[in-house]
């Protein structure tokens, strides 16, 4: 049966765990220049929606390193789902391939591609999740501090797509999520009540971070949002990311965030580029996380 990566839930907490253990491995041979070209022969496909700097140069970066290739398909190139249905573009590349990944806006449609496809597809970010960013973020988290089980950490922000994969993540990884979005921002309430206790939502950006382990935020206005900007910087004025905020969690807790970041907006330059900070730690964490869930998939 194929396996398919469309949000953290479709792999066990087992499964999630030995990913980022993985991952920490594959890093560590890297940094010795050791060949690891274990998947050599495979081919990728990236079918991108939307434009991407991280999550574009990990994967082709990651399938070069594992002995693989990847090609590259633009908007131009391949527009899922206009001319040819969705599906039937599925079927042939599916065929032709190791491996897709996509990155687009609609979930449903990620989703009913990799309905269709006889090879593993990887959702490199839609508007519902964005899964391989959380498997970087958990591996930066236990590289730094270890197990995350029984933290608490705080989503300060919008309550979007990226929030969603940490909701899906403290069910998986056995974490206590607080999240304080100014009203109307929250989470898909369905997302949210089937992780239970895992996830609750706050009322304020300090109640959120008081003493918790790590605090996540995202830009304000994603992709797509670039309209709503100035509506959402006066509706979320209060919930930007600062010292103050960082004073009022645990002694030790660290700063995520997926970037690009806007210093200044939804955090402070002395916090991003802080000593708590683990934002340059986490974005090359794409790279082995997503090298170690290739391989997964793959071998």
């Amino acid at each position: 049966m194929t396996r398919h990566f469309l949000s953290l839930l479709d792999c066990t907490p087992k499964e999630l765990r030995m990913l980022v253990e993985r991952a920490v491995t594959l890093k560590a041979i890297l940094r010795r220049r050791e060949p690891h070209e274990y998947l050599r022969g495979s081919s990728l496909a990236l079918i991108f929606e939307k434009s991407s700097t991280r999550t574009r140069v990990s994967f082709e970066a990651g399938i070069t390193q594992l002995g693989g290739n990847s090609m590259f398909l633009a908007p131009a190139e391949l527009q899922l789902g206009r001319g040819e249905p969705l599906e039937d573009t599925a079927r042939v590349i599916s065929r032709m391939v190791d491996a897709i990944v996509i990155r687009t806006h609609e979930h449903a449609k990620l989703a009913a591609f990799a309905s269709q496809s006889r090879v593993p597809v990887i959702n490199a970010l839609t508007d519902r999740f964005h899964p391989c960013q959380l498997l970087a973020d958990m591996q930066t988290y236990f590289e730094h501090r270890g197990d995350i089980a029984g933290r608490t950490v705080a989503w300060i922000g919008d309550g979007n797509n990226v929030c969603q994969s940490w909701i899906n993540a403290a069910r998986q990884f056995g974490f206590t999520l607080r999240i304080a979005t100014p009203p109307g921002y929250g989470p898909d309430p369905e997302i949210l009540g089937a992780a239970g206790d895992a996830a609750r939502p706050v009322a304020t950006p300090q109640e959120a971070a008081t003493g918790a382990d790590l605090v996540v935020t995202d830009t304000w206005a994603s992709m797509g949002q670039e309209s709503e900007k100035e509506v959402r910087a006066r509706a979320f004025q209060g919930f930007c990311v600062d010292a103050r905020l960082m004073e009022i969690t645990a002694p030790d807790a660290l700063f995520m965030h997926c970037l690009p970041a806007y210093r200044g907006v939804e955090v402070a330059s002395d916090v991003i580029d802080g000593p708590r900070s683990v934002v340059w730690d986490e974005a090359e964490n794409r790279l082995h996380a997503q090298k170690a869930l290739l391989e997964f998939l793959l071998a």
